[in-house]
């Protein structure tokens, strides 16, 4: 038996006796208070940042570019 498997069981089984118990009540409670905490927080998806990411990459790769022409038509006197 792996150790993940191990692991499922284990919770499988506590999860199983605290069905119906105030337990499962307080996990609902107490996800629902992360879900409305992390709600509040101004957060963005791993996908939306590196949408982002791969954007501001391109942006620097072409504001270098435009530099080096500044750069160069400032050297040929057309500055």
């Amino acid at each position: 038996m792996t150790t993940l498997r191990f692991v499922d069981e284990i919770g499988a089984k506590l999860s199983g006796l605290a069905a119906g118990t105030p337990i499962q009540d307080l996990e609902k409670n107490l996800k629902a208070v992360v879900a409305g905490a992390f709600s509040r927080l101004d957060l963005v998806s791993r996908e939306e940042f590196e949408v982002q990411r791969e954007l501001l990459a391109k942006a620097r790769t072409r504001l270098d570019e435009l530099e080096a022409r500044v750069v160069a038509l400032e050297a040929r006197g057309e500055g």
